[in-house]
Order: C-alpha cells, then sequence, then structure tokens
C-alpha cells in the first residue's frame, strides 16, 4: 500500500473556521473528518464556494470528493486522487462495497434496543431542499438502529444509525419518522428538540472499505465531539 500520514493533522486554512481534520493520505486517496456547518461541496452563489474539497485542494490539487456529507453533518469523509482512484472509488460506493456508521443523539426514549426503519424516500419538490417518506413514489430506504444508552435527566438517546441506503437526508428522516429527531435538526425536528442542540448531533463515525489500489481493508473510526 502507499505510504500513509502515520497521525491525524489539524488544518487552520488560512484562519477560516471550522477547519478540517485529515486523518489519512496516502497516493490513491485522502479521509478527512468535516465538522458540521462546512460544505462538502461548493454550492451555488459566491458565499457557497469554501468547502471541504477547495480547503483540502490547497494542499492536494488532485483531491476529488467521492461522497458528500450534509453541510450541518460531522464527520469522515473519503476523497480521490486523480479521476482513476475517484471511478474506482465512486464504483465502490454505488456498488455498497463500504461500510459506515454514524452516531447521533435524537429526542427521547426508543421502545426497542434495536431495529430497522424501511421507510421510502423522495425529496419534497415544494419544500426543498426538505425529503420525505412517500410509499409511492419513494426510492426504498434502509436504516439499522442500535441504542448506546438513555440519558433519562435529558429525555435523550444516543443511537448508532447504519444506513443500508444512501438517500439524501435518510437517517434525519427515518430518525423523526420513527418518532425520534435528532437533537439541533433545523429540517426535520420540530422547535423544542432543535433548541436541544447548537448543531446537528449527527456524526459519521466509521468507514471501511477496500483500498483502490493495493487491495488492503481499510478501516477509520472518528468519534463524535458529543
Amino acid at each position: 500500500m502507499p505510504q500513509a500520514l502515520q497521525s491525524a493533522i489539524a488544518y487552520d486554512t488560512s484562519g477560516l473556521e471550522p477547519g478540517f481534520t485529515l486523518i489519512h493520505a496516502d497516493s490513491s486517496l485522502l479521509v478527512a473528518s468535516k465538522p458540521s456547518g462546512l460544505l462538502s461541496v461548493p454550492g451555488r452563489g459566491a458565499e457557497k464556494q469554501d468547502c471541504l474539497v477547495s480547503r483540502i485542494q490547497v494542499e492536494y490539487p488532485d483531491a476529488l470528493i467521492v461522497h458528500r456529507l450534509d453541510c450541518d453533518t460531522s464527520g469522515l469523509l473519503v476523497l480521490a486522487r486523480g479521476k482513476e482512484m475517484h471511478r474506482r472509488l465512486s464504483i465502490a460506493f454505488q456498488d455498497r462495497q463500504v461500510d459506515k456508521r454514524y452516531v447521533a443523539l435524537v429526542d427521547g426514549q426508543l421502545s426497542a434496543a434495536a431495529g430497522e426503519v424501511n421507510l421510502p424516500l423522495i425529496v419534497d419538490w415544494p419544500n426543498r431542499p426538505l425529503h420525505k417518506v412517500d410509499f409511492e413514489a419513494g426510492k426504498p430506504s434502509r436504516t439499522l438502529y442500535r441504542v448506546l444508552r438513555y440519558n433519562a435527566t435529558e429525555n435523550t438517546t444516543r443511537v448508532e444509525l447504519t444506513p443500508e441506503t444512501g438517500r439524501t437526508h435518510q437517517l434525519r428522516v427515518h430518525m423523526q419518522a420513527l418518532g425520534h429527531p435528532i437533537l439541533g435538526d433545523s429540517l426535520y425536528a420540530d422547535a423544542k428538540t432543535r433548541t436541544k442542540a447548537d448543531r446537528l448531533l449527527l456524526h459519521a463515525e466509521y468507514l471501511a472499505f477496500t483500498h483502490p489500489e493495493s487491495g488492503e481493508r481499510l478501516e477509520f473510526t472518528c468519534k463524535a465531539d458529543f
């Protein structure tokens, strides 16, 4: 496998906040931890050009984003180095050859210690960027969940979430549909739940996949700061 960085490097990009943390780098790919509030890729308008990929490209001009996280979601992202590695990694994500796990803090106490949510999702066109459950036109969407612990004082539950599909806002909509919206969710939580946190408490904490060049199994973990 190509030589990789041995430790995470915290970058302060020209004084911009929030920054990001580079977890891994080799000649084929990069793995970074994105903070909440930073776009994965540029948005529309001059005010939305600052993003994770543009910051990383300052040091790695050949970096190309392979998948995305919502602006409000923090955690691990993979970037390819060059078009061929981008093609290989994109195929791995499309073919669900990548293991992903998230952690979230949700409102209330779940009735089961573990379970799944199978609800088809579609964009809510009149209310974009919102997505919604739609049993007629929605795309199949499945999320596995496992309770980590319940805080009776705050009436909140820490849960592990494993998306078996990759729909936009899937975890956020599925938790809302289950009756336990994620704290700080400005799109899907009720007003009271939104005020329980000053950011969306959803974090991509684990990624595992096969290195596109060496064939080695790679695993990365980045714990949430909440």
